[in-house]
């Protein structure tokens, strides 16, 4: 049984990003640290079209601009933009964008199901 940690500090400068379904990611907080979900920073210049199963997301622009795709439709995002995606939602980003992305629960990398 995973304890549930009181709370994580986590700088992503201290965190090497790598490459991932929807760009250069930093895991900032990951199943294996306990918590109830995960979150990521993630630099998307052009992210492949994928859904989750089991995981919802809520996407927060910390900077740039670029549209997203969410099954049929296409959306503009910005700075300040906050986009929630529920499990099961195809979806893509693209632009010039640094995103934070919250995962619930956690265990988002097991669950992205890529369809390009």
């Amino acid at each position: 049984m995973t304890t549930q940690p009181k709370y994580l500090r986590r700088d992503p400068a201290e965190i090497n990003p790598w490459a991932e379904t929807c760009g250069q990611i930093r895991l900032l907080i990951e199943r294996k640290d306990g918590a109830a979900g995960e979150v990521c920073e993630v630099e998307i210049t052009d992210a492949k079209i994928h859904y989750h199963e089991r995981t919802d997301e809520f996407y927060y622009v910390i900077d740039g601009e670029g549209r997203m795709r969410l099954d049929d439709e296409e959306i503009e995002i910005h700075r300040g933009v906050v986009v929630y995606v529920a499990r099961g939602v195809k979806h893509k980003a693209w632009g010039k964008l640094k995103v934070l992305i919250v995962c619930v629960p956690a265990g988002v990398l097991d669950d992205v199901h890529e369809l390009e």
